[in-house]
């Protein structure tokens, strides 16, 4: 029963806006406010405890708006100085190819920007640049969520794992932890620990991943082509292949035996490198290049409220390197505040803490320096200098990026503190200790239910997590735990929990393709609002991929061998 009631808020944005089609700004207001009712009158949290966790929510989704925000000053900066008219005319002279484009721009370079950053940048990076290079707004936001599950495990230089698992692993409650590390033959130390899971979480990826750009042409050809085609996305199978291959060989292999912080930020590097000189130089290029009909026949449910492609025609021309030097120095300097020691430890210090949230022990630390929001500003504001532009064309990018964030406001401040309730609602002093938390409850109904055949339904748990929460290392730190518990209780094998864990992980990693703030949030960066619903029914499809594929892996390594 508790699970039963703890699912409804999960039910309603599926029904409301999968099947009803509702807009999340209309959607999540719905659920935020049935979320709140179950944790006051079913789960028994004090409302001081709901209103803490809702503000401790508006924080993020605040932080998450200024990401927002900074991707559309940045997009808008490239089109009123020219330099979209430079991006636009090189990509074009590597390969005309739609599918050839989706790939290294998403695949590739959305890998290596994960990698440096995380929390959703892919997406609001690779996004508009896909619509500069004339992909419909809504082909663009599903190419750019579609990438968001390989990478996503070691994304922001392997957050998941190092904050995510290491947290979930932690703490006064993981007693069976500490019993399992100190066992003999086990690893020796917690640290050794995270890399023995990080190390399974890459190869699951690495034989899954491979495949994820060849979805990402089949949903565009299938979705957006003039024949509504899957073969025409499989015309394209030994590029797409081989880009797979080209990210998730050093992918694998760093995970192995450097650990966690590397795999997506090096691997999309190398893949990027490779796959631009496979295509410059002709090789496993098809035999036609594939394109999007005539803007003119596109469906309306494509295009964006804001045309962030459009060229202006009354600027001076910019050369093909200065209009990509604003795409490299984001990624340059997002790495630098992670990596650079000294740089680094003072973006740490300059933290704002939101402590003790009305006296209810809920706290929320944020760290403006380290946000992408900040370094897409920076990035923009040199943009002045690096492009040459006029203050006036400055001025204009900065309005036109502050009106386009507004439409996603509604959604987002409404769906993460929602959020926020449902991971917290296990704070109930009144409700008992035989009550946990909305997601504990689902997680354990889940494993009552299917018993020792947990391993096919332990990364569906993760994607329930990440839809929920919008993070991997959300849903990582809510879940590692109950799957460690689950791994040791099967009695599969000595190293069975820690397989578990990394399942968790690729699961976790795979729901950012559904999750409704990463959707809305991807949606805004190009101007495509009220389609979220839409969004979520092509994303599903590379998502059941994901965490099916990792349900028989897992059934083959823990039941089988």
């Amino acid at each position: 029963m508790h699970a039963l009631i703890a699912v409804a808020p999960l039910l309603v944005v599926f029904l409301l806006l999968v099947f009803l089609r509702w807009p999340a700004k209309r959607t999540m207001p719905v659920a935020f406010v049935l979320t709140a009712v179950l944790a006051c009158f079913y789960w028994k949290v004090a409302p001081l405890r709901i209103a803490a966790a809702s503000l401790r929510g508006l924080v993020i989704a605040l932080e998450l708006l200024y990401i927002v925000w900074g991707a559309l000053l940045l997009l808008f900066v490239l089109k009123h100085s020219g330099a979209v008219t430079a991006i636009r005319n090189g990509f074009r002279s590597v390969s005309p190819d739609r599918r050839i484009q989706a790939i290294i721009v998403a695949w590739t370079f959305g890998a290596f920007i994960e990698g440096a950053a995380g929390f959703g940048t892919p997406a609001a990076v690779a996004g508009p640049l896909l619509v500069i290079l004339g992909f419909p707004p809504m082909a663009a936001v599903v190419t750019a969520l579609t990438i968001q599950s390989t990478p996503v495990s070691f994304g922001a230089c392997g957050t998941p794992i190092l904050i995510g698992v290491n947290e979930g692993l932690s703490g006064p409650s993981a007693e069976l932890v500490r019993e399992f590390v100190a066992r003999p033959g086990m690893p020796e130390t917690h640290e050794q620990l995270l890399l023995m899971i990080g190390a399974r979480v890459a190869v699951v990826h690495g034989i899954i991943g491979t495949l994820i750009p060849l979805f990402v042409v089949c949903l565009l050809t299938r979705f957006f082509g003039v024949n509504r085609s899957w073969r025409e996305g499989l015309g394209v199978w030994k590029f797409a292949l081989f880009a797979g291959f080209a990210f998730t060989v050093p992918y694998v292999l760093l995970g192995l035996f450097l650990g966690p912080a590397f795999p997506s930020l090096l691997g999309g590097l190398v893949a990027l490198v490779l796959t631009v000189t496979v295509t410059k130089a002709g090789w496993l290029q098809p035999r036609q290049p594939w394109d999007f009909p005539p803007q003119s026949a596109w469906d309306p449910q494509w295009l964006s409220s804001f045309p962030p492609g459009d060229v202006r025609e009354d600027l001076p021309p910019i050369s093909l390197w200065r209009a990509w030097l604003p795409y490299v120095l984001v990624g340059v300097l997002l790495v630098v505040i992670r990596k650079e020691p000294n740089i680094a430890a003072l973006v740490d210090q300059t933290k704002l803490v939101f402590s003790n949230i009305l006296g209810t022990g809920i706290s929320k630390e944020t760290l403006p320096l380290k946000l992408p929001g900040t370094i897409f500003l920076i990035v923009s504001v040199c943009c002045l200098f690096l492009l040459r532009m006029r203050l006036n064309d400055f001025v204009a990018a900065v309005a036109d990026s502050g009106r386009a964030t507004v439409g996603a406001a509604v959604a987002i401040i409404f769906a993460v503190p929602m959020v926020w309730i449902f991971i917290l609602s296990g704070d109930n002093a009144t409700a008992g200790p035989h009550l946990a938390s909305m997601p504990q409850e689902l997680a354990q109904a889940a494993h009552q239910l299917v018993g020792r055949a947990w391993p096919a339904i332990s990364a569906v748990i993760g994607a329930m997590g990440a839809f929920v929460a919008g993070s991997n290392t959300i849903s990582n730190m809510t879940f590692s735990l109950f799957q460690f518990d689950v791994g040791v209780r099967m009695g599969l094998g000595p190293l069975a929990p820690l397989f578990v864990v990394a399942l968790q992980a690729v699961g976790g990693a795979a729901g950012n393709m559904i999750c409704v703030h990463n959707v809305v949030a991807a949606s805004a960066t190009v101007g495509l609002h009220g389609q979220e619903g839409a969004l979520i029914r092509k994303t599903l499809i590379p998502t059941a991929y994901y965490v099916l594929a990792a349900g028989v892996i897992g059934c083959l390594v823990l039941l089988v061998f």
